[in-house]
């Protein structure tokens, strides 16, 4: 891990190309680099005229002693019947590339892991630390609460309409995760600078909307750059990883932005998402490498048809992708969420998510009531007791690591020995076990929140959620990208939306519905929606496999 590092980041890639490859080069803009003879004009015609004696009749027609245009297969590989096919001209990892990302070290992922949790955290700090300034915009903008609040709802929808029109740009090998990730990054950076100067709520509300759209590709992306690093067999520890990054931001949220809008005013927990957001920015725009594999090819075929003046030298996706337009490309990935969506398991798996996150973010506006009114805490202290999360997030993660050593690898080992693969509703097994944690977790904080009671009691009883949500995310999660393998990024979009537009809409009544119901009573029947949820979880599954293989989409197995 060393200069790669940078040539491959943002920057790197603007100053190899404004320097004409002299600057950070890669081994094939270094002078005396030696091309690989199958690239190279007349090695490929004397291929090229080999071939044609050997190829099928069906390929014949593909070639020329000039050239070799890939038929419609990708790459390498095979024709309908067994036929074996060779493209000379295609360009592909090499054995043990040191730029394919499943073959960089142990410590380059671990840190492009590290920088795609960071840029997860650095935006959904965005949502929960706006809760701060609320108090302060009713008295500057003499608004109401709902009105107020509208700025909390707005940036977590907005998040959940990004991915549906930006993660599919990230699929495209023009372009990669970087350019989106980056670009996005910027205007979220810079579009707070017109909050923190607004002269009016509807401002505020309109960029609160926009910087949530802008950074919603970290939060539907993130997983999918652990992917691109990490190998199979890791990725529900990467995942984990990137989870954390999640769910820190809404946690430390409220209690840096507190402090800040007790000490000056409403708009400086907004300058404080300003300056991570600009130390992240800085940070990623200098030491994130491009991490999806066909850009990092699509770059290197481009080098190479520059430096050997032959056209023909083109990625698998180049070629697979000649008939496809781009247009057609983002239409499938606009459509397919919506079409996925109406599956009976994806459509549970996506609602349940939802509540288990509206109930998560209604709490945003219970501790107010619990810390401020019962025990007397001032603005900086009452997100104190969110660090709680941090606590049962850090022990939670510890146990989901130790089920998957203890509990998943070993199945998959004893199905493999079998030759067979396990159900991908194993899955689901933990998130059912780790979901009693929910209504336990807001029977004891809404109880327990009295004077006569400790503060510690309803904070303990609130850090139970996090086991809950953090292990059902994960768990509906994987079972989602597993049982729907070749629809990972428009599954992934679609919980996205249906997480975030559930939601966003609870903090609007979260005050007024526990100040009319009471704390209690209020938990009390959040707590039994909480159970209702369980047991059609169960029931799912149970059934799910039937579902499943009913579905054109899932895998029948």
């Amino acid at each position: 891990m060393g200069l790669d590092l940078i040539r491959d980041s943002t920057l790197g890639q603007i100053v190899n190309y404004l320097s004409s490859g002299r600057i950070l080069p890669y081994p094939d803009q270094i002078p005396g680099y030696t091309v690989p003879k199958r690239f190279l004009t007349l090695d490929a015609q004397e291929k090229g005229a080999q071939l044609s004696e050997a190829v099928p009749s069906k390929l014949k027609r593909e070639c020329s002693l000039a050239t070799l245009t890939a038929p419609p297969v990708q790459g390498n590989g095979k024709l309908e019947g067994g036929e074996d096919v060779y493209d000379p001209f295609l360009v592909d990892w090499e054995e043990n590339d040191p730029d394919n990302p499943q073959n960089w070290s142990f410590r380059k992922r671990c840190f492009v892991g590290f920088s795609i949790a960071l840029l997860t955290f650095s935006v959904y700090i965005g949502s929960a630390i706006y809760t701060s300034c609320i108090p302060g915009l009713m008295e500057h903008f003499n608004v109401s609460l709902v009105r107020a609040t509208l700025g909390l709802t707005l940036y977590v929808l907005a998040y959940g309409i990004g991915p549906m029109f930006l993660t599919p740009l990230q699929e495209l090998p023009l372009l990669g995760r970087n350019p989106v990730y980056m670009t996005t990054l910027f205007l979220f950076v810079v579009l707070q600078i017109p909050i923190i100067t607004a002269k009016n709520m509807n401002t505020v509300l309109a960029l609160r909307f926009l910087t949530g759209l802008l950074g919603s590709p970290a939060l539907a992306t993130g997983g999918a750059s652990m992917g691109d690093v990490f190998p199979v067999s890791a990725h529900p520890y990467a995942i984990g990883v990137w989870a954390l990054g999640a769910v820190a931001g809404p946690i430390t949220g409220p209690v840096i932005g507190g402090f800040a809008a007790q000490a000056e005013s409403w708009r400086w927990p907004i300058l404080e998402l300003l300056w991570i957001g600009g130390f992240t920015l800085m940070f990623l725009l200098l030491l994130l490498p491009e991490s999806y594999g066909p850009t990092i090819l699509l770059r290197r075929a481009r080098r190479l048809r520059k430096l050997t003046g032959n056209p023909e030298l083109k990625t698998a996706t180049e070629r697979a992708g000649k008939a496809r337009t781009v247009n057609g490309q983002i239409y499938d990935a606009l459509v397919q969420p919506l079409i996925l969506s109406i599956e009976p398991v994806v459509l549970f798996c996506n609602v349940y998510i939802g509540f288990v996150y509206a109930m998560f973010y209604l709490w945003f506006e219970a501790f107010p009531l619990v810390f401020n009114d019962i025990y007397h805490f001032n603005e900086g202290l009452e997100g104190l007791p969110f660090l709680g999360f941090l606590v049962s997030g850090t022990i939670t993660y510890a146990l989901y690591c130790w089920y998957q050593m203890k509990h998943i690898e070993p199945r998959t080992a004893r199905a493999a020995a079998d030759g067979k693969e396990l159900a991908p509703e194993v899955k689901l097994e933990l998130g059912l076990i780790a979901s009693i944690t929910i209504p336990t977790s807001v029977l004891i904080f809404g109880f327990a929140s009295k004077a006569s009671i400790s503060w510690i009691v309803p904070v303990i009883g609130a850090a139970l959620y996090l086991p809950g949500i953090y292990l059902v995310f994960q768990s509906v999660i994987n079972y989602l990208t597993t049982a729907y393998p070749d629809h990972g990024a428009p599954i992934l979009a679609a919980n996205a939306l249906f997480r975030s537009a559930i939601a966003s809409v609870f903090p609007l009544f979260g005050r007024a519905f526990f100040h009319n119901l009471g704390l209690g009573p209020g938990s009390a029947l959040l707590a039994g929606l909480a159970f209702l949820l369980m047991v059609v979880y169960g029931v799912l599954l149970k059934y799910a496999h039937v579902l499943r293989k009913r579905s054109k989409y899932a895998i029948s197995g």
